[in-house]
């Protein structure tokens, strides 16, 4: 089959009907319930380093549920907090980092952390992708956050050509129109989870296929 030109506006618009059924990244869920700050999503960013969103999720309900401003969380010992994240991939280490990311942002701040990158990214622990995840969904940044997925859907596509995350979110700044940043992540996580998956993607069911230059594809569904 000859392959369409790749349109960006109409493969998110179809993207986005066709990941409807499937529960949303597990930052841009927590948006909806209402865990808006910089601080929380920072805090969810974290625990869901290594850490599959169906355990992010409740790992992150539970800890606000004791604890959302950086004055509560900065109250608690590691010994409370590590058992309420203690399911997420190496939370003893979240843990010391949470507790020294609250108390900075309690004596330097004045306990509201600020939506500035470079804030985010001095804190241990946080790199470009949480620190773009957390200002496009917490502000509403124009930033692009790329994970495993929109690395590799991107790539796949023929939308762009690299050899990792890092250098795709570079080739992504350059070619994709800003609009399109923060969703991006939100769309493609999804998406890549269920459909465009790792192994034997759902080519069959896939609403850009007629777009997608499957890159890398040798067995598909």
């Amino acid at each position: 089959m000859e392959k369409l030109p790749f349109d960006v506006g109409i493969a998110f618009a179809r993207i986005e009907e066709a990941v409807k059924p499937w529960p949303k990244a597990a930052l841009f869920q927590l948006a909806e319930e209402d865990y808006t700050s910089v601080f929380e999503q920072l805090l969810a960013c974290i625990i869901s380093i290594r850490t599959y969103d169906e355990v992010t999720l409740p790992v992150s309900r539970r800890l606000f549920a004791r604890a959302r401003t950086p004055a509560e969380v900065a109250r608690l010992t590691w010994e409370e907090l590590d058992p309420l994240i203690s399911p997420s991939t190496f939370h003893e280490r979240k843990a010391n980092q949470i507790l020294a990311i609250a108390r900075e942002v309690e004596e330097k701040f004045g306990g509201t952390l600020p939506g500035e990158r470079d804030v985010l990214l001095s804190f241990a622990g946080v790199g470009p992708k949480c620190a773009n995840l957390v200002l496009g969904v917490a502000c509403g940044t124009p930033v692009i956050s790329v994970d495993v997925h929109v690395h590799r859907v991107a790539g796949r596509w023929g939308y762009v050509s690299a050899s990792t995350p890092e250098k795709t979110l570079v080739a992504l700044e350059a070619k994709l129109p800003e609009r399109y940043w923060i969703d991006i992540n939100r769309l493609l996580v999804p998406f890549g989870k269920h459909i465009c998956t790792g192994n034997r993607p759902r080519c069959s069911t896939c609403p850009v296929l007629d777009m997608c230059r499957q890159v890398g594809v040798t067995e598909h569904r």
